[in-house]
């Protein structure tokens, strides 16, 4: 009976409405909840330009349009079944991620393999500056930043050493952050062309794999401790 009185005067009511869209709808249309009428003032309403119920498939939709603070909105997908709309939320949630990355470090890395191949030239210039063993981890190091660009080229169907020393005297040559065009073959300007990537997800990428080496390094350590711990001791019989 309420929801029939509100009708008739031109308002839009719902029932049973979940909190969670409660709390995402103060986020983006302002306003607070209310129990009772009795609390009702007008600091409590919103704002939306147009409010409306639109049937998709068997299931009613409300859509809440122009909101005043804009802090949360939903994004609906459609799919001819199951594996396409998962497979377009999980585009989605790594599209939004990568956005989100990018706003809250304030800056991005230039893609397309540019800043690896980088790396591996700075490290190979800075191999001189280290002298014993260290040297070598240095080299192991640089050499693994070439994985990146070579699996690149070789998902491609490209040639993967032309590929690679290509784009490595480019940036010789240019003093440039240069990338490989996955298309043609050739080296592309990463950042002109907007193909970057996440400096989070770098920085993720080079702390792990240096806590990973290490603890593969230690567990090969304590292996080769325990082996040497169970060999019999050499007695007077066997030196003789």
């Amino acid at each position: 009976m309420s929801l029939d009185m509100l009708a008739k005067e031109g308002c839009i009511a719902l029932r049973r409405a979940k909190r969670r869209n409660m709390e995402r709808l103060m986020l983006a249309c302002g306003g607070s909840q209310v129990n009772t009428v009795d609390d009702l003032e007008p600091e409590c309403l919103g704002y939306a330009e147009t409010v409306y119920e639109h049937q998709l498939g068997d299931d009613k939709f409300t859509f809440v349009e122009g909101p005043a603070l804009g802090k949360s909105c939903t994004i609906l997908i459609r799919g001819p079944n199951k594996h396409t709309m998962d497979q377009i939320q999980d585009a989605t949630r790594d599209g939004l991620m990568a956005m989100k990355g990018a706003i809250d470090d304030r800056c991005l890395v230039p893609g397309a393999g540019a800043f690896e191949i980088a790396a591996h030239a700075m490290l190979m210039r800075r191999k001189s500056a280290v002298s014993g063993r260290a040297r070598l981890g240095v080299e192991s190091f640089a050499n693994a930043m070439l994985i990146v660009p070579k699996t690149l080229a070789e998902n491609s169907g490209l040639d993967v050493q032309e590929a690679i020393i290509k784009v490595q005297e480019e940036q010789e040559r240019s003093n440039t952050k240069v990338g490989l065009d996955l298309n043609t073959g050739e080296c592309m300007d990463s950042a002109a062309l907007g193909v970057w990537d996440s400096y989070t997800v770098k920085k993720q990428i080079l702390n792990l794999a240096t806590i990973l080496a290490n603890q593969l390094l230690l567990v090969d350590e304590v292996m080769k401790a325990g082996k040497a711990m169970g060999k019999p001791q050499a007695g007077p019989e066997d030196m003789e």
